[in-house]
């Protein structure tokens, strides 16, 4: 295909005059498990971000939980606009560090698709029910779907994305198992989800009133972040404050991975991708920010997720999915076809839990009511 080696050709001077030799260009790709012809005007990892956010499961995150369900408010994050903050801050870092970020926002469009209702609390009920079947993690659920569950393409199960998008979330899965450190792309993405939900949890605990601005002055990083704010500024309003504290904590987190990332590149001459996979990770906070990020996460756990108004709405949530897994368990038929043909192969109580995992928070709660409530 002339036409399409003109594409490749144009993708590659471009990205060889932006992206720096640590980098993965488009070019040095591995391809896809199954084979496809190029396509005439999109590169690889554009062509993966776009089949991810036509997908279902990427349309469902906007019904799923991040931390706070539904009956908390309707103003704080879902699951979807979590990920798209993730993507923000993780094109952000890309483009400042010189990084592929059609790879980037990839995978970062990906990162959480793989989750449950209910957030953590709808994964742990999985995992509990799937204890003697391998368990169950939204990390290799993000897999399942684009590999398997996603029926899209008459050619191939799946979305049949590049090998590269798929190592990344696979090394998400398996981080304690993996030989080789994971490219610079995927590091910024565990960066970016940090600092998106470090920051926005504090900001929805706030609106949700879980939290006050007095509760967090308990907490260094907001304490510092708060102090440059009043340096900058006098006499702002409560909300005007929360949110200038809150640019400042995204801001600084970022400027700290950059300038980290610069001179861990610089001090270890790393030049290419395999220096990048044979070296400690790059992108991480220095150890003070970290220490201090650590703390903020202790405070939230302490003071907003163990909080008794979420901990109610968590244990509501769980005993139903529990019940519908062990009545789906019992009456698989209730399934649609797909995933009692997947039962065949995979066995019931995986399908089942395909099934569920699947769900939106709403979709769930009105199912239960239609078929287990009672």
């Amino acid at each position: 295909m002339h036409y399409g080696t003109t594409v490749v050709d144009a993708v590659a001077q471009r990205e060889r005059g932006l992206l720096a030799d640590y980098a993965l260009h488009s070019v040095d790709s591995a391809g896809r498990k199954h084979p496809e012809p190029t396509h005439p005007y999109r590169g690889p990892f554009q062509r993966d971000r776009d089949r991810i956010v036509h997908s279902t499961a990427y349309r469902r995150l906007s019904g799923k939980t991040q931390v706070f369900t539904r009956e908390l408010g309707d103003f704080h994050r879902t699951r979807l606009t979590h990920t798209h903050e993730v993507a923000s801050v993780s094109r952000t870092l890309a483009r400042a560090l010189r990084l592929n970020e059609d790879l980037v926002e990839a995978l970062a469009l990906m990162h959480d698709l793989g989750h449950p209702p209910f957030g953590h609390a709808g994964e742990d009920v999985l995992d509990e029910c799937l204890a003697g079947a391998g368990g169950f993690s939204h990390n290799r659920q993000a897999l399942r779907i684009v590999e398997l569950i996603e029926q899209r393409y008459p050619e191939f199960p799946g979305l049949n994305l590049s090998l590269e998008v798929l190592a990344g979330q696979q090394s998400r899965a398996e981080k304690s198992r993996a030989k080789e450190k994971p490219l610079l792309e995927v590091q910024v993405v565990d960066a970016a989800d940090s600092v998106a939900y470090d920051t926005h949890d504090v900001d929805d605990a706030v609106q949700l009133r879980l939290l006050t601005l007095a509760d967090l002055d308990e907490v260094p990083l907001w304490r510092e972040a708060s102090a440059r704010v009043r340096k900058r500024y006098a006499n702002l309003e409560a909300g005007d404050f929360k949110r200038c504290v809150l640019h400042e904590l995204i801001d600084w987190q970022i400027s700290d991975l950059i300038e980290c990332a610069e001179r861990r590149i610089a001090e270890k001459g790393i030049q290419s991708v395999e220096a990048v996979r044979q070296n400690e990770p790059i992108i991480r906070p220095n150890d003070e920010l970290f220490g201090k990020k650590a703390e903020l996460e202790k405070f939230l756990y302490e003071r907003v997720y163990r909080n008794p108004s979420v901990v109610a709405s968590r244990r509501i949530a769980q005993d139903q999915l529990r019940a519908m897994f062990q009545g789906y368990l019992r009456r698989p038929e209730l399934m649609p076809a797909g995933f009692l043909k997947r039962a065949e192969t995979d066995g019931v109580p995986r399908s089942v839990c395909d099934y569920l995992a699947g769900m939106t928070d709403r979709y769930c709660q009105t199912e239960f009511q239609r078929l287990f409530a009672m």
